[in-house]
C-alpha cells in the first residue's frame, strides 16, 4: 500500500487497513467485494466485508468525506433513524504515488433495502404508497431535530420492513445541515426537493416498464406533502381547549402516542380571564411502542412491529386470565411461550430471510389468513409450520439482500411438529381494517 493513510474512526477497526486503499474503488478486485444492490449514487460505492460485518465504501472529496462522517456521528446522538458511520479514509495514493479520492466507510444495515431492491418485476401502488409514507415521517422526524436534509429521495434511504409497512433511514448525509430548528421555508424547501424527486424516480422506473399502470408518480410524489403536514401538525400546533374540555389532553397525548411519539413535557397555559386553556407538546423523538417493548422484553424492534408484538401480549394476558399480575411478568411469560418457540422454529438455513420481529409478525399475518379461509381458529403452532413451508422458505434472503434474488430452497427443512410445543391458543386475528386491501399480505411488499 503506497503513500501514508489518514483514518478516522470511532472504534479500532484492524481489517480497514487490509483492505486495498491504493486500488481505485471502481477497480477493486472481486474477491474483496460483496455484491448487494445501491442505489443510484453520484458517486463510485462498494460493498465488502469487514470483521464479520458488511461495509458500504463511497469515494468522494476531503471536505465531504469527513463532514458526512460528523454529520451521521451526530445523527446518531441524537437517535435519527440513519446509517452507522464507520470511519474516513484519506491521504489514498495508487502504487505510482497518484492521489486517490477519500473514501467514507459506513456499516450496512442489516436486513435493509434501496428502494430499486424493493421490487423484482412491478411496483405496486400499496409498496409505492408505504415507502412515500415512511419516507414523509423520516423526513418529520429530521425536521423535528432541525436536519435540513436538502436531497431527500426514495434513492437517498434504506428501507426495513416494519410489520406491513416500512421504516425509513438516511443513507446520503453529504448536503445536510443540523441547525437548532428549522425555518418553515426551510421545511417547504426540502419537501418540494422530495415531491421532485419522487416523481422523477417513479417516471424512470415508469420509462423502464417496471411501474404499475394504476400509479400516478405525480399523484403519488404529492402524497408525501399530505402525509407530512398532517403528522407535522399533529406534532407541533398549539390547541386551544375549554376550561370544561381538560380531558382532551389525555386524548391528545394518547394521540401522539399512537402514532409513536413520546411527550417530554407539555406546556400549559391560560388566558387571561381563566376560560381558556392552549396546551403544546413537546415531543421527544418516534419509538413510543418500540422504547415499551424493549424495557419489557429486551426485544428491539421496529415500531410498527412494536406495536403488533404489544398488541399479541396484550392479547395472550387476557386469554390466559394473566391480567392480574405485573407487566413485565406476563411479558416475560409471552416472550418465552409464544415468540421465542416462534422464532426457535425456524430452521438455521433460513433465519436470514427476515429479521426475528418481521418473522412473528408474518406468523401472525399468515395464522388470520388461515383462518379466514379455513373458518376455523388455527393454532399458532399449526400457522407457524405452514408459513416455513409455503413462505418463509421460498423469500430471498434479507439479512443482507443478494442480487440476483437466492434461489428456493427445495430441502426439507426442521419444523415443530409437536402440538404441545405452544401453550397460547388465542382468538383469530381481528379483521382488517375499512382500508386495507383484501389481498395476500404477501402481494403488499
Amino acid at each position: 500500500m503506497s503513500g501514508s493513510l489518514n483514518i478516522t474512526a470511532a472504534t479500532v477497526e484492524p481489517g480497514l487497513l487490509a483492505l486495498p486503499w491504493d486500488i481505485p474503488l471502481e477497480n477493486w478486485p472481486d474477491d474483496t467485494i460483496t455484491a448487494l444492490p445501491k442505489g443510484i449514487s453520484r458517486h463510485i460505492v462498494r460493498f465488502a466485508q469487514l470483521d464479520g460485518y458488511v461495509i458500504a465504501i463511497k469515494e468522494t472529496t476531503d471536505e465531504m468525506a469527513q463532514g458526512e462522517y460528523d454529520m451521521l456521528r451526530n445523527l446518531q446522538k441524537i437517535e435519527v433513524p440513519c446509517v452507522e458511520p464507520v470511519a474516513v479514509i484519506q491521504g489514498r495514493t495508487d502504487i505510482e504515488g497518484n492521489p486517490l479520492p477519500s473514501a467514507l466507510v459506513t456499516r450496512h444495515l442489516k436486513f435493509s433495502m434501496p428502494f430499486r431492491a424493493l421490487y423484482s418485476t412491478t411496483l405496486r401502488p400499496e409498496t409505492a404508497q408505504r415507502l412515500v409514507d415512511s419516507l414523509a415521517l423520516l423526513l418529520v422526524r429530521l425536521h423535528n431535530v432541525g436536519f435540513f436534509w436538502g436531497d431527500v429521495s426514495l434513492s437517498n434511504t434504506l428501507f426495513r420492513r416494519d410489520a406491513g409497512s416500512f421504516a425509513a433511514y438516511l443513507v446520503d448525509a453529504e448536503t445536510g445541515r443540523l441547525y437548532d430548528s428549522l425555518t418553515k421555508g426551510q421545511r417547504e424547501h426540502d419537501l418540494e426537493i422530495a415531491r421532485v424527486n419522487i416523481a422523477g424516480e417513479l417516471m424512470d422506473i415508469q420509462a423502464g416498464g417496471k411501474l404499475d399502470a394504476a400509479i400516478d408518480p405525480v399523484a403519488t410524489s404529492d402524497r408525501i406533502m399530505a402525509s407530512y403536514d398532517t403528522l407535522w401538525h399533529e406534532l407541533n400546533d398549539p390547541e386551544l381547549l375549554e376550561q370544561n374540555e381538560l380531558w382532551k389532553i389525555n386524548k391528545r397525548v394518547q394521540r401522539l402516542n399512537d402514532l409513536g411519539f413520546d411527550i417530554e413535557e407539555l406546556s400549559i397555559k391560560t388566558d387571561a380571564d381563566g376560560t381558556k386553556v392552549k396546551i403544546q407538546p413537546k415531543v421527544v423523538d418516534s419509538g413510543h411502542h418500540a422504547r415499551r417493548l424493549l424495557r419489557l422484553t429486551g426485544l428491539d424492534t421496529e415500531e410498527n412491529q412494536a406495536r403488533r408484538l404489544l398488541n399479541d401480549l396484550d392479547s395472550y394476558a387476557a386469554t390466559v386470565s394473566l391480567l392480574n399480575l405485573d407487566e413485565e411478568v406476563v411479558a416475560h411469560l409471552w416472550l418465552t411461550r409464544v415468540f421465542e418457540p416462534v422464532i426457535r422454529a425456524v430452521p438455521e438455513n433460513l433465519d436470514s430471510k427476515l429479521e426475528p420481529a418481521e418473522v412473528f409478525h408474518q406468523v401472525l399475518e399468515h395464522r388470520w389468513f388461515m383462518s379466514q379461509e379455513q373458518a376455523r381458529d388455527v393454532p399458532l403452532n399449526e400457522a407457524v409450520r405452514d408459513y416455513i413451508e409455503n413462505v418463509l422458505q421460498y423469500r430471498r434472503d434479507e439479512e443482507i439482500v443478494i442480487n440476483p434474488p437466492t434461489g428456493t430452497f427445495t430441502a426439507a427443512v426442521d419444523i415443530i411438529r409437536d402440538e404441545d410445543d405452544f401453550e397460547y391458543n388465542d382468538e383469530p386475528m381481528p379483521p382488517r381494517g375499512a382500508d386495507e386491501p383484501i389481498r395476500d399480505w404477501r402481494d403488499l411488499v
